[in-house]
């Protein structure tokens, strides 16, 4: 019994066979790959543990700028209320003399009322002086439009003037040179009536010194180049010049 429990000799002694069980070890290229791509993790994130290492940095500073800013806040808040209070208290004080102020202004505003009502009055008045001026510069207007009418009328009134004095200065002359004219003619009539008269009486004296078969003038009367017709002095200036009168020569 005692020998079936005892261990040989030979196994206590050597080195124990070594007994492997499970999955075959992994090839080195794998161990190699795997190792490779833990060394990019851990680089990976030791440069992450950099970037958060500095943001810490800056969060801190920016929470010392913030912790400085609270306290300063802090120390400015009481003076803010304290300046809001006495604005507070000045726009108070303010209110009271602006009431005050305008208690005293009530007639003021009466006035301001009663200036306001006169403006308007004024301001109607303006627009119809305003109608009026315009009324009388269309007037002004249109009486310039008729001066200049009356000015181009009297032109027309002057040249006619003009054309008047020249007819009757042309007129007058035609009447001295007609009354000139008449002169002569009147003068020619007496001069011819006055000769009509002296042939008429030579012509008596003719015939009485002539006698019945008498010669001298007789002859000479009945010579066929030297007898004048009977009657024709009559015919000739009677006929031409027996109208005449004292009054001048016919009127047609």
């Amino acid at each position: 019994m005692s020998g079936r429990n005892r261990m040989p000799r030979g196994g206590r002694d050597g080195p124990l066979p070594v007994v492997l069980r499970g999955p075959p070890p992994p090839h080195p290229a794998v161990l190699e790959e795997e190792l490779e791509l833990q060394h990019h993790d851990i680089q990976r994130i030791m440069a992450e543990n950099g970037h958060v290492v500095e943001e810490n940095v800056i969060l801190q500073r920016e929470l010392t700028a913030v912790k400085d800013e609270i306290h300063r806040l802090g120390q400015i808040i009481p003076k803010l209320h304290a300046d809001r209070e006495a604005r507070s208290r000045d726009l108070v004080d303010r209110g009271r003399k602006l009431e005050a102020e305008l208690r005293d202004a009530e007639p003021l505003r009466k006035d301001v009322s009663h200036l306001r009502n006169e403006a308007q009055k004024l301001n109607s008045l303006r627009q119809d002086l305003s109608n009026q001026v315009q009324t009388l510069t269309k007037d002004a207007s249109r009486l310039r439009a008729e001066n200049e009418q009356v000015m181009a009328i009297k032109t027309d009134i002057d040249g006619m003037h003009k054309d008047l004095a020249e007819m009757r200065r042309d007129y007058e002359m035609l009447k001295k040179t007609n009354e000139e004219q008449l002169i002569q003619k009147e003068a020619m009539e007496k001069n011819l009536i006055s000769m009509a008269r002296e042939i008429e009486k030579l012509r008596g004296e003719q015939i009485r010194t002539r006698g019945p078969g008498g010669g001298g003038y007789g002859m000479l009367s009945g010579s066929p180049d030297m007898r004048y017709p009977a009657g024709g002095y009559g015919d000739v200036y009677g006929g031409g010049w027996g109208s005449y009168d004292h009054r001048g020569p016919p009127r047609h």
